[in-house]
Formats: C-alpha cells, sequence, structure tokens
C-alpha cells in the first residue's frame, strides 16, 4: 500500500517521512489552510527531495493555469484536485492529476470507480480535520483504485488493510499541531502500514 503524507511545510517533516518510507509527500496551495505552504517554500524543499518521491500539489478553487504555474514554477510531479471541476479544466491540465472524491454518503464511492483516486469524508474545509469514513462503506468493494484518506492515524491505519486500498493520505493524524509533523507519529504509522 503506497502512503501519502500531506501537509508538508517544512524541510525536516519532508525529510522525516522520506526517510521513513513515504511514497509521496502532499504540498497544500490552498491559503485558507492551516498547512498552507507558499509556492516559493515548496519549490525550495521541492528541490532537495531525492528522486522517485512523488510531489503532490493540492488544490482547491483555482483556474487551470493556476495549476499549471505550479506546476512549471515549483516542480510537483502530481495535481490532487480536491474540488469539482468541469472537463475543460482537466484538459487544459499540462501536469498529471488525480481527482478527490469526497464521500457524503456510500453510493458516492462509485463516482470514480475507473480511475485512480482520492477518497476523503466531506467537510466544509476540503480535509485536514480527521474526519473518518465508515469503513463498512468499502466492504466487497474493488478499492484497488482508491487512496484513502480522513482521520487515519498510527494507531488505527491497521484496520483498513483488509480492504487493499491502492494507498493511504494522513495529514492531521501524524502532527503535533497544525501544519507540524510529529516525527515519531509519521514513523509509526508508516511502519505500521508497511509491516502489518
Amino acid at each position: 500500500m503506497k502512503i501519502k503524507i500531506c501537509g508538508i511545510t517544512n524541510r525536516e517533516d519532508a525529510f522525516t517521512a522520506v526517510e521513513a518510507g513515504a511514497d509521496a509527500l502532499g504540498f497544500v496551495f490552498y491559503p485558507k489552510s492551516p498547512r498552507y505552504i507558499t509556492p516559493k517554500k515548496a519549490k525550495e524543499i521541492i528541490k532537495t527531495l531525492p528522486p522517485f518521491i512523488e510531489r503532490v500539489g493540492l488544490f482547491v478553487n483555482v483556474e487551470s493555469d493556476f495549476v499549471n504555474r505550479i506546476y512549471e514554477e515549483v516542480g510537483i510531479s502530481l495535481a490532487q484536485i480536491h474540488f469539482e471541476a468541469d472537463e475543460e479544466f482537466y484538459r487544459n491540465l499540462r501536469v498529471k492529476y488525480i481527482k478527490v472524491n469526497r464521500l457524503k454518503k456510500r453510493e458516492d464511492i462509485f463516482k470514480f470507480r475507473d480511475e485512480y483516486h482520492f477518497v476523503d469524508a466531506f467537510v466544509k474545509e476540503y480535509g485536514g480535520v480527521g474526519k473518518r469514513l465508515n469503513l463498512e462503506w468499502f466492504k466487497d468493494i474493488d478499492c484497488s483504485k482508491i487512496i484513502l484518506a480522513g482521520g487515519l492515524t498510527p494507531e488505527n491505519v491497521i484496520e483498513v488493510k483488509k480492504y487493499n486500498f491502492y494507498g493511504v493520505d494522513v495529514s492531521s493524524g501524524v502532527e503535533k499541531s497544525k501544519g507540524i509533523k510529529d516525527r515519531e507519529k509519521i514513523k509509526k504509522f508508516i511502519e505500521v502500514v508497511k509491516n502489518a
């Protein structure tokens, strides 16, 4: 199972995650988020990362031109689209992207069933508040293209293993405070996922 540590705001947290075995790091380009990072600061971190680490930019309610500019100037490798966007928006993107499916009910799971996508609980804050989804919703469903987000912690991530998700995405569950990661929680989270 792939692991993304989201809400990276500083180099120390980035390298803690990489050294512990994270597959991807998330950088939030949404100014209303307590985990917001400026493009300049994100670029400084990204240019020091080792190869083979996915560099994911998270976007909320922006134009495709903005996403393309961040891709070209900052060096992200994947755009995480955390809002409802039309087909024209996606056609105009020059960076590989992945959609976020914010679930209100079980039936919403099937929205992007034929493509890799994030699944998160619907919250007006666009994530990062630790709200968990009902795992029973995923029973008897092919989860091989789903990256599960929302309310995951080192203590509860073991519960998702049996559903065979493609990956997991954690932010608040490995923090000391909003935007600042806890080194031991990151290590424990990744250890549980990789070794369980």
